[in-house]
């Protein structure tokens, strides 16, 4: 594996912050009569606005107890090719409001997810995004291998220093996450987190734009599957270079045999060497508030 066994991390002190995003939640009061006279008016907005995440629920853990919260999601589960990666970020009640047109990296277009990783990667205390390559998820099944990923994020926070004094919000109805973690914390799975949680929104994008540089990086060095645009997942020009080139070793062999129901592709006599017993970890990218993925 290239890129994706790299491992890069950072740190710096959090940036003064000057309003609580507790506060926030509540500073956005409209006059009644103003509402009423508007009411017409605002509805398109409204009905466009409600995919943007808030941070309710995590101030609801903040007055719980909870000192910090870590938003936490997964990028790449569907895909044909290349690494599943499971991206975290640390946030406490004193972060600020969240950066402009956050929303779920899957709403967002490649361009605007690109501008927004920077904008989450400052406003969160720390970030960190792990990942599990193809040849572990043949060997291991995806649900082992997204606790691996997210064990994997989880020790580069503790690395980092992170205060791990907190809840996990985990994106989804299912906790693939606590027991591959290396200490107990409390996780709480929610569907559509990363649709209505600030906090795992700016994970999924972090996730999603670390992984999706990884996949580019990887067009260049297995070329003709058109990664560049379709970042491994199913494509008719995925299935079309399958059939012409055969997999690569970023291909997830158990998935393409799963996959053969596809009329564009036929694998038909392929034989596949079963991994390694041991596997070998792949990469981590973290950082704390001025941290950058690579």
């Amino acid at each position: 594996m290239c890129s994706a066994e790299r491992t890069t991390t950072s740190s710096s002190p959090a940036p003064r912050r000057t309003r609580s995003i507790v506060e926030g939640v509540t500073d956005q009061t409209v006059h009644e009569p103003a509402r009423r006279a508007t009411k017409a008016v605002r509805k398109p907005a409204v009905k466009r606005a409600s995919n943007a995440p808030n941070y309710r629920f995590e101030a609801e853990l903040f007055a719980a107890g909870s000192l910090t919260v870590i938003g936490c999601d997964e990028v790449g589960r569907g895909a044909l090719a290349g690494p599943v990666a499971v991206g975290m970020v640390v946030v406490d009640a004193e972060v600020g409001r969240w950066p402009r047109g956050l929303r779920d990296s899957k709403l967002l277009a490649e361009a605007v997810r690109e501008e927004l990783a920077p904008r989450c990667i400052r406003w969160v205390r720390h970030h960190a995004v792990g990942l599990a390559s193809a040849q572990e998820i043949d060997a291991y099944g995806i649900m082992a291998c997204l606790g691996m990923a997210g064990a994997r994020a989880f020790r580069a926070l503790q690395q980092a220093g992170a205060p791990l004094d907190g809840t996990i919000i985990l994106d989804g109805n299912h906790d693939y996450l606590s027991k591959a973690l290396p200490q107990r914390m409390p996780v709480v799975p929610r569907i559509k987190a990363d649709r209505s949680c600030a906090s795992v929104a700016a994970a999924s994008v972090i996730a999603k734009v670390h992984r999706d540089r990884i996949m580019i990086e990887q067009d260049a060095v297995f070329p003709g599957y058109a990664w560049r645009s379709n970042k491994g997942y199913s494509s008719s020009e995925h299935f079309e270079a399958l059939n012409r080139l055969g997999p690569s070793e970023l291909h997830r062999l158990s998935w393409l045999h799963a996959e053969r129901h596809q009329p564009a592709l036929t694998l038909d006599g392929l034989e596949v060497d079963p991994p390694p017993a041991n596997t070998p970890v792949h990469g981590v990218a973290a950082g704390g508030a001025a941290g950058a993925t690579a």
